[in-house]
């Protein structure tokens, strides 16, 4: 599971989301008749160290070997793709099997999943963020929502700098006018006139020009 860091907005958790759980059981252990009273002592200590699964557990002991191999590769994926998003590393939570082992059957990584500083650099963070939701070949229900959260973030940045670059055409087309008008419309009328008198070869195009004076 990720847990997402932000300064702004709310902080989504995702990561790997394991559905199986599975209960420690008791291990049993099988003792024999003692022939004499040290044998008797050797063979409890044989047992203490060594535990004999049934069947039923060493089933549970190898599905839980599978689901940490599981979540561990999931979070490296984030982990991996993260890279400088990441805050810290993978934390995981685990469970002890009928060997008393402990395999790991969650986790969770932190990122940042704040915008940039200017809409221009949220875009590509925008991107860096879902790819690493997305990194894990099985993405969680969390992973997914945090990758559209992701999507919306990179839109919404996009349209700043699209709202950007139309407000500073307008206002390069409206200094343009302004300097026109100050100009009473001579400049253009004049340099056509210039071009004629030095080379009268040359077509007057500039006409469309004189329609804005």
């Amino acid at each position: 599971m990720v847990q997402s860091v932000t300064n702004h907005l709310p902080q989504p958790v995702y990561g790997f989301e394991s559905s199986s759980r599975f209960g420690a059981s008791a291990s049993k252990t099988e003792g024999g008749d003692s022939r004499s009273a040290s044998s008797s002592v050797s063979k409890k200590s044989d047992d203490a160290l060594v535990k004999r699964l049934t069947s039923e557990e060493e089933r549970i002991v190898q599905e839980l070997k599978q689901t940490d191999r599981k979540v561990r590769a999931h979070e490296q994926a984030h982990l991996s793709v993260g890279a400088d998003l990441v805050r810290g590393g993978a934390n995981f939570s685990y469970e002890t099997g009928p060997d008393q082992k402990r395999y790991a059957v969650g986790g969770e990584v932190s990122i940042d999943t704040s915008p940039a500083r200017t809409p221009e650099e949220t875009i590509p963070k925008a991107q860096h963020i879902r790819a690493t939701a997305l990194a894990p070949a099985d993405p969680s229900t969390q992973d997914r929502r945090v990758a559209a959260q992701a999507s919306v973030m990179e839109l919404d940045a996009r349209g700043e700098v699209s709202a950007q670059r139309r407000e500073q055409a307008i206002g390069a087309t409206t200094e343009a006018s302004s300097a026109m008008v100050e100009d009473g419309g001579q400049g253009s009328v004049g340099f056509y006139r210039g071009v004629e008198q030095t080379n009268a070869s040359v077509t007057r195009v500039g006409g469309v020009f004189d329609s804005f004076a």
